[in-house]
């Protein structure tokens, strides 16, 4: 018998009797790692939306302008591990203004007051101060156990000091790549004295100089645990004492082969490093050329991650090298490998599930059609090595085929990401329409994806094949594709997971841009650097909605140091920045950065007009 209409309009209750015990709950959705799990179930109901912000022990912030410190500290007062992100993803190219924000204090303030579970805390691209070092350091020392300062500035060796000495029980100290006032090395000295915990150190490409081998060997001594080490510029042969007492290290990164003229004499000297038996990652090695290589051979069979991206080998060196690393999983080098070097990385390396080709420094010597990697590395790198979850790789050269093959032997495919370089007057094939196609509709895992072309790589039908085929695509970068505001119409009827936009170097206009935003209905954010731009921005105000910031940047000049040390004033263009928050509207941005509102766009107006006629000029 069907149930009667009366039946199946009566609300649906749950008896007590079968609830739930909030016992069981905490112990099921302590299972559930992936964030948009854990924010699905907290959406149920009150109940599990309160035991999700008593259990939820990681967060992640993609931007720090989404939400404020204190809704954070108010929704998950028991987190133990928060990662927050600043500036955009721009700013590692200065494409940016160096003041736009991103300023760490006021989240500092809120973990040392409301968040007192908190274990480890990972930065980047943010501003950091000494004197937010030393709060952070003060009110959490006594639990803080991992603290990653990745890409980060404004902060010194004097700050890094009150972290050693208060952070007594430190199992991770990241600090690579972020920009750090060297005021001596007291800092490494208080923490190798009073640390035993540390199992990771990394201060690799800081720039730090004032390190001293022997705070290094008092580490690598009293804590037993160290499985990875990446420093700055240290000779390597300084560091065998180093390599000795670290018995578990597993990953090293950083030092160099810049030995002295005494040591260059000695033939065969870096024959004498011998590096950690349980050895599996290497990195950096600065100026490594053919003469060192015999210091990595004995290793080379066990590695299992090695970036060559700051060494000085050729082609026949890397082929020399790579010939020998059967077990690699995670290989960065530069271009001067060449089609002939990614060869033997498809013949030898087939476990190798990520690969990494950087454009390389234009030494005299490296240059040549040989030293530089084409459609046809790409092609056979994806045919010998099926495994390839990630490919970044910058192209003298691309054909459609080779593309083809990407997307029909690289099922596994979850990160693509490719620049094609001006290199050659004349690319082989181009557009590059139905490569891109077959390379989307073959890699259906594909979650990431930057494509950087040059104007007629990509026509405003390749451009809705992108969209249209793009369906877990979830991050895109694209430069220089599309002809008019069609394709980017086209464009933005698919990608209906994207979440995350950046484009550059393109000729839309501001109404389609916002138009676009307006139908992807999953944008969280986008970044347009290089557009149609208006002088005010006017047209931007079409994607207005609520929670949704728009800054605008008008163009403005940068001065540089130019040849001969003279100086000179580059133009960058105008700028996009949108993003949803639940913070409002931030108030700490330069006057370079003009909030959009269509309710105060007269007081706006007027402001960019005054800011354009100032003509304002940043020095990097």
């Amino acid at each position: 018998m069907l149930p009667t209409a009366r039946r199946m309009q009566r609300p649906w209750k749950t008896s007590a009797r079968y609830a739930i015990p909030d016992e069981v709950l905490k112990c099921v959705m302590g299972h559930l790692e992936e964030p948009c799990d854990r924010s699905a179930v907290s959406l149920v109901c009150k109940k599990w939306y309160r035991v999700d912000a008593l259990t939820r022990k990681h967060v992640t912030i993609a931007f720090c302008y989404t939400i404020s410190p204190s809704d954070l500290g108010a929704r998950f007062p028991e987190v133990e591990s928060l990662k927050l992100k600043g500036k955009p993803r721009a700013a590692m190219f200065n494409l940016i203004p160096q003041d736009w924000g991103g300023y760490a204090e006021p989240w500092i303030n809120e973990i040392s007051q409301t968040l007192l579970c908190l274990k480890a805390l990972h930065l980047r691209r943010m501003i950091v101060t000494d004197e937010d070092l030393r709060f952070l350091a003060r009110a959490r020392g006594h639990i803080l156990q991992v603290l990653k300062l990745e890409k980060c500035s404004g902060f010194s060796t004097l700050g890094l000091l009150e972290v050693a000495r208060s952070c007594r029980f430190l199992r991770v100290l990241f600090l690579e790549e972020s920009t750090i006032e060297d005021e001596g090395g007291e800092w490494l000295h208080e923490l190798a004295l009073h640390n035993s915990s540390l199992e990771v150190l990394n201060f690799y490409m800081t720039g730090l100089e004032n390190v001293n081998v022997n705070d290094l060997e008092l580490i690598a001594t009293n804590c037993r645990s160290l499985t990875s080490l990446k420093i700055s510029e240290c000779d390597i042969l300084d560091l065998r004492n180093v390599f000795k007492k670290a018995r578990v290290l597993e990953e090293f990164g950083g030092g160099s082969f810049s030995s002295s003229e005494e040591r260059a004499v000695e033939p065969n000297i870096y024959e004498m490093v011998k590096f950690p038996t349980k050895l599996m990652s290497l990195s950096g090695l600065n100026y490594m050329s053919e003469t060192e290589l015999p210091a990595i051979f004995p290793r080379a069979s066990s590695l299992k991650k090695l970036d060559l991206q700051y060494t000085l080998l050729s082609t026949e060196n890397y082929c020399q090298l790579l010939q020998s690393c059967i077990n690699i999983e995670v290989l960065e080098v530069t271009n001067v490998i060449g089609d002939r070097g990614l060869e033997v990385v498809a013949e030898n390396c087939k476990k190798l599930r990520r690969l990494r080709v950087e454009r390389g420094e234009d030494e005299a010597g490296l240059e040549g059609e040989q030293n530089f990697v084409s459609h046809k590395g790409l092609s056979v790198i994806a045919q010998g090595c099926p495994n390839l979850e990630y490919i970044a790789v910058y192209v003298s050269d691309m054909t459609n085929s080779a593309l083809e093959s990407v997307g029909k032997f690289c099922k596994n495919l979850k990160d693509f990401r490719l620049v094609l370089l001006d290199k050659k007057e004349q690319v082989t094939d181009l557009p590059l329409d139905n490569g891109v196609m077959a390379l989307l509709l073959g890699c259906q895992k594909l979650r990431r994806f930057g494509f950087y072309l040059r104007p007629g790589g990509l026509t405003d039908i390749g451009l809705g094949y992108i969209g249209k085929f793009s369906s877990n695509v979830r991050w895109m970068i694209l430069g220089y594709l599309g002809e008019t505001d069609f394709g980017l119409l086209e464009f933005s009827k698919g990608c209906p997971n994207l979440e995350k936009l950046e484009l550059r170097g393109c000729c839309f206009s501001e109404y389609a841009l916002s138009v676009a935003v307006l139908s992807l209905r999953s944008l969280k954010y986008i970044w347009v650097q290089g557009y149609n731009a208006t002088p005010t921005g006017f047209d931007l105000l079409a994607m207005e909605r609520p929670f949704w910031n728009i800054e605008f940047t008008p163009a403005f000049q940068v001065t540089v140091d130019g040849f001969n040390l003279e100086e000179e004033i580059t133009e960058k263009p105008a700028q996009i920045l949108a993003y949803y928050s639940l913070a409002g509207r931030r108030t700490d941005h330069p006057d370079s950065v003009i909030p959009l509102t269509l309710s105060s766009w007269n007081r706006q107006r007027q402001h960019v007009y005054e800011y354009c006629q100032r003509q304002h000029v940043y020095e990097y």
